[in-house]
């Protein structure tokens, strides 16, 4: 292996241990859930689910599971507390 792609992998696998250096601006993913598929965005600091709880109370549980996942990565979020 060429020494220049180790000096790399290397390299990823330090940045991979400080996730404080990750900052999301923006992200689309597929949340399988338990009853369906749900479609979940984050840009400019606020979130979007496609299940049915989150269009009446602004949150839901797989935007808080995203924000457990990403805490501190996403800018302008407050964690999530019991």
């Amino acid at each position: 292996m060429d020494s220049s792609l180790v000096r790399k992998i290397e390299k990823a696998k330090d940045y991979a241990l400080q996730p404080e250096r990750i900052k999301f601006a923006q992200c689309k993913a597929t949340f399988k859930g338990n009853n369906d598929d749900h479609e979940i965005s984050y840009e400019a600091g606020t979130w979007r689910c496609s299940c049915h709880y989150f269009s009446g109370h602004n949150t839901c549980s797989h935007i808080m599971a995203m924000q457990i996942i990403l805490e501190g990565m996403v800018t302008g979020e407050r964690p999530v507390t019991a």
